[in-house]
């Protein structure tokens, strides 16, 4: 768990001083915390001493009374300043690991997204980040609670009473031990409900995506079915995840408490021998609730850190992948492109397939000439195409425009001198014009309408009561097949 966490080390140091001046204010909270019991202590001994016959006066309690209420203020102003200094940590940390995330997704190709599902990679930006920024918000300040204010309490204890306080000692490795088990039982369970709640997405995403086909081939009923199946897998596996947080969330206070009770029975002894005073016993029983108080919420964190260490490893699972189609220009490349394409017995296979998609095709098409390929589904039309632009890779310096293999072309512009229409006319949930403007949201309103003219798309769209503010909807839903297609070649 610790190594998977420290892998956000890089994400977490730029803002370390906000980190940092939260935890030290903390530190000082648990410090005013440990005060409180302390000043009770003062208050409750002189008010013994006058039970016991001394003579009452008010000013005895000046004291403690301030104290307690100074204490309790600063308490609240450091408390106050620290959590927003974490808080803040932690959403600067998930707005980084979004922004990282997303533009990793944006350098791979075809095989990555082939092997992982977009209902997957929705839950990696979306859950897994969530539990690392409430990791760093929430965990973070249960962790030095748990550190702080066991280190504080024991000192005050210590004190005050060194002989009573070594009787906390010996339950500790037995929580110590029970921590480190259940925090590897959480860490399977942590994993699985992750991996079903990325299944889950996955089948919302497909469903509602081809739910127009759903409906036409009346399979409503099956895919109930098929989604029922893995809402009992994520919730079984929901389920073992509680159950573990659960057992710590009782076991844990329990071993907790035997110190308390060990300390009640044996501090009240000494308080009837005078070793100890009332204010004392009644002050320590106050810092060992200190101590024993993070115990109660030890399953939460463990749960807590476990779930956010899952998180980290499928989120590094993408952040470290290396660019599908790296970008690698050689410099000697023409600023502009004129057009002449040379396939020198070009070989590609897809990932997974013994059969080549493309086998030794070699191809001169000169600089200005229009041809067409033909060919049965499957001869490798379209990856032959997909090669021009680099969304695929191809084996070697087979592909070359204008006497330059494609790969020594800067992507950015071999991408934008050469247009390839897909054959998914996707369009995004915009307007219409927003969809035609896509690569050049400032592209004039003739340019516009030149290219709608060009694709046979110019009267659709005057047939439109919006025109081009038209919206067209999630994949341009609201068009019809056709229309999408002319869209997508004007564009």
């Amino acid at each position: 768990m610790l190594r998977s966490l420290l892998r956000l080390k890089e994400f977490v140091v730029p803002y370390w001083r906000w980190l940092g001046v939260g935890v030290l204010a903390f530190l000082i909270a648990r410090i005013f915390e440990g005060y409180i019991p302390w000043f009770l202590k003062e208050g409750i001994d002189r008010l013994d001493a006058v039970v016991k016959g001394e003579p009452f006066d008010v000013a005895m309690l000046y004291l403690p009374i301030t104290g307690i209420i100074g204490a309790v203020i600063a308490r609240y102003i450091v408390v106050t300043f620290a959590r927003f200094s974490v808080r803040k940590t932690s959403l600067h940390v998930a707005f980084d690991l979004r922004q990282r995330l997303f533009g990793r997704l944006q350098v791979q190709g075809s095989r990555f997204f082939n092997e992982h599902s977009i209902g997957d990679m929705m839950t990696r930006a979306v859950a897994d980040i969530s539990l690392i920024q409430r990791l760093i918000s929430l965990g973070t300040i249960l962790l030095v609670i748990l550190v702080f204010a066991s280190l504080v309490g024991f000192g005050f204890m210590l004190y005050m009473a060194p002989k009573l306080t070594l009787l906390l000692l010996p339950p500790m490795p037995f929580i110590f031990y029970y921590a480190l088990w259940s925090t590897r039982q959480m860490g399977v369970a942590s994993r699985a409900v992750q991996d079903g709640l990325s299944d889950l997405s996955d089948q919302v995403q497909e469903n509602l995506s081809g739910i127009r086909t759903i409906q036409a081939m009346v399979q409503e009923d099956n895919e109930i079915r098929r989604f029922s199946h893995f809402n009992h897998s994520y919730a079984d596996a929901f389920f073992r995840q509680e159950r573990i947080s659960s057992l710590m969330a009782s076991v844990m206070p329990s071993l907790a408490q035997i110190c308390s009770i060990t300390i009640i029975g044996f501090g009240g002894f000494m308080v009837v021998n005078e070793e100890l005073t009332v204010g004392e016993l009644v002050a320590f029983i106050f810092y060992v609730n200190m101590v024993v108080q993070p115990f109660r919420v030890a399953g939460f964190m463990v749960n807590l850190f476990q779930r956010a260490a899952v998180a980290s490893d499928r989120l590094f699972d993408v952040l470290h992948l290396e660019p599908e189609v790296p970008d690698r220009p050689s410099g000697r490349t023409p600023a502009t492109i004129h057009g002449s394409i040379e396939l020198q017995n070009v070989h590609f296979g897809y990932p997974g397939t013994t059969a080549g998609a493309l086998r030794g095709i070699s191809l001169t098409i000169p600089a200005g000439e229009s041809i067409t390929l033909m060919g049965p589904v499957g001869a490798g039309k379209t990856t032959l195409l997909k090669l021009l632009v680099r969304l695929l890779e191809p084996a070697d310096d087979s592909v070359l425009i204008d006497g330059h293999p494609v790969a020594d072309y800067p992507l950015r512009q071999l991408r934008q001198q050469v247009a390839l229409v897909p054959q998914d006319p996707f369009l995004f949930a915009q307007t219409l014009g927003s969809n035609l403007t896509y690569d050049d949201p400032s592209r004039s309103p003739g340019a516009v309408w030149s290219a709608a003219k060009a694709a046979d798309l110019k009267d659709t769209i005057e047939r439109f009561p919006d025109a081009l503010e038209t919206l067209v909807g999630e994949r341009g839903v609201t068009l019809s097949g056709g229309q999408k297609q002319r869209a997508t070649l004007a564009r």
